[in-house]
């Protein structure tokens, strides 16, 4: 049987307490932005890009701190509770979300392939995104 590359699977995923969990709908075969700005850096976050349509927050709206920065156009949310952003509104896909891969409960469903995204240079980096 051939593999169909635009297989798509659910994953879930959250953060570290597991009061905030969220569930997505996304191709098997994934790329990811491995970006290189301070709080990517600083948080290893791995960017799987959502549209917002294919993403659910299950469960921990509630329980979200907003955290702005620099332009103030990224929405970081981060638990309350144990401070993980397993997701966030970034500057660059307005139309989605981003999943942080570290905060999958299975991100081995992915058969994940990595792109840099050099985040110290987000004006640049952006248009060779588009």
């Amino acid at each position: 049987m051939a593999h169909d590359s635009s297989e798509r699977v659910r994953i879930q995923g959250g953060c570290h307490c597991k009061a905030v969990r969220f569930e997505a709908d996304v191709e098997r075969v994934a790329e990811i932005l491995d970006c290189n700005c301070s709080i990517c850096s600083m948080t290893g976050f791995r960017h799987l890009i959502v549209p917002h349509g294919d993403f659910r927050l299950l469960r921990g709206e509630d329980r979200l701190i907003r955290y702005r920065f620099g332009t103030g156009a990224a929405d970081h949310l981060f638990c309350g509770a144990c401070g993980v952003k397993s997701f966030y509104q970034p500057r660059s896909h307005l139309e989605a979300w981003s999943v942080n891969l570290n905060a999958l409960d299975d991100p081995a469903a992915l058969k994940i392939a990595a792109r840099p995204f050099d985040g110290r240079h987000w004006e640049s980096a952006k248009a060779a995104l588009d």
